[in-house]
């Protein structure tokens, strides 16, 4: 094909990263998981679907690999307009056409590529024959990191020792691989990076939970993000590992088999910083503040009354707690925001429960509404609605220029600077 500059795009501040991995019909993995992914890291997920398959959290019931012309279609319309930051190549469909992404990739410069060699499904189904198998070296030739799994890093090298294997895959061709522990035994799990000059290891307690499908599409496109970022691989792989745990213990328990995770709920525990997810209000009475803010719609995870402290969750993850503190002075000076879909409704059943309401729902200048009351202690807290009025009111201000030599992005090595990936 012709050379084609990028696009309009080129400058954006949002990580572009191309997914090149099958369709997974139950949502669970592949392309599913790995669009929700880039979606909550704050990228922008484009993708060149490989297979599509017909599977839940039981079993794979079909697979029909898409022609690999299709897929260098896909990857090819969307670097030449959009342009790329990054890519993640998943289950690949073929030999052949694992040979052809690879040839296709090889044109590309300075574009990291995160390599997930799949080969079999949660549920257990095989989805890479040994040609194709056979074909995934090509693939890491051209890869900045391979994430396989324990199985799958036997099945590539046939060796048993885990890290013997892993510095064979990095010797044979050239990229970094993690070594994943999830397979392991026992209630400490360890990760790895594995590079040329250099190994960083993680550990983590095992999280009790059936529901893992879809762990190593999530942590392997969550690591293609951070490095669209311009973060290093020990960075991306650890902002990568946070979201999937956070994810594991977010799984909303769908389906009869491994089921998937809640990617949908990992909102602010990893990201971009500083994040706002946490408040601290003094309260006087332990079992008042608490009934206070439960009777509110605070789902409460910490109970801890003998020092004093409870701690509460809302939706989307963030957590406000209490510290009870008799002595100290409450100064009204802070109020305490909560938003509500349903605010008049929400507002007349509590005042029907006997709270206290300083006044009801009403229609401010600046464009909520809102009602207001006092917690046990004092606090101010406004029950409100703003909807796009909190964010975008009509005075906000104009968004400055990005300026292509100055960070974009927190928490990376160098000033981020978008890939100016042409095909030829």
């Amino acid at each position: 094909m012709a050379a084609h500059q990028i696009g309009p795009n080129a400058m954006t501040t949002t990580p572009r990263i191309l997914i090149i991995a099958g369709s997974d019909s139950g949502g669970g993995a592949g392309i599913q998981a790995d669009i929700k992914t880039v979606t909550m890291l704050g990228g922008h997920a484009m993708t060149a679907i490989t297979a599509i398959t017909a599977q839940n959290t039981l079993r794979v019931t079909a697979v029909h690999p898409v022609p690999a012309e299709t897929v260098l279609a896909q990857i090819d319309a969307v670097i030449e307009d959009l342009g790329v930051d990054a890519i993640k190549i998943g289950m690949i469909g073929s030999a052949f056409t694992a040979n052809a992404v690879a040839a296709r990739l090889e044109l590309l410069e300075g574009i990291p590529i995160v390599f997930d060699p799949v080969m079999v499904a949660t549920s257990g189904a095989d989805l890479a024959d040994d040609a194709t198998v056979a074909a995934f070296g090509r693939l890491m030739d051209i890869a900045t990191i391979a994430t396989p799994n324990l199985p799958e890093l036997n099945r590539l090298t046939g060796k048993d020792d885990p890290v013997e294997a892993a510095l064979a895959l990095v010797g044979a061709h050239r990229c970094a691989v993690m070594i994943k522990g999830g397979h392991e035994e026992g209630d400490v799990l360890g990760d790895a990076l594995i590079e040329e000059d250099n190994m960083t290891s993680w550990q983590g307690s095992r999280i009790d939970t059936p529901h893992t499908h879809g762990t190593g599409c999530t942590l392997a496109t969550a690591i293609a993000v951070g490095l669209a970022q311009g973060k290093s691989l020990a960075q991306s792989i650890g902002t990568a590992r946070e979201f999937v745990r956070m994810a594991l213990h977010e799984a909303p328990g769908l389906g009869q088999g491994h089921g998937p995770m809640g990617h949908h709920m990992v909102r602010l525990d990893v990201g971009g910083g500083p994040r706002l997810n946490q408040v601290t209000v003094t309260g006087k009475d332990y079992a008042k503040s608490v009934a206070f803010y439960r009777s509110l719609g605070l789902r409460q995870i910490v109970d801890s009354p003998d020092n004093g402290y409870a701690r509460f969750e809302m939706w989307g993850g963030v957590s406000l707690s209490v510290q009870i503190d008799p002595e100290e002075e409450v100064a009204p000076t802070t109020a305490i925001y909560l938003e509500c879909d349903d605010l008049d409704a929400r507002v007349e059943q509590l005042a029907r429960s006997g709270l206290p309401f300083e006044h009801g729902p009403r229609n401010q200048p600046w464009m909520w509404r809102e009602a207001r009351l006092r917690d046990p202690a004092g606090n101010i807290v406004f029950l409100y609605k703003a909807g796009e009025h909190r964010r975008y009111p009509p005075w906000r201000l104009a968004k400055e220029p990005v300026k292509s030599d100055e960070p974009s992005v927190p928490e990376q090595d160098e000033a981020y600077q978008p890939k100016r990936a042409i095909l030829p």
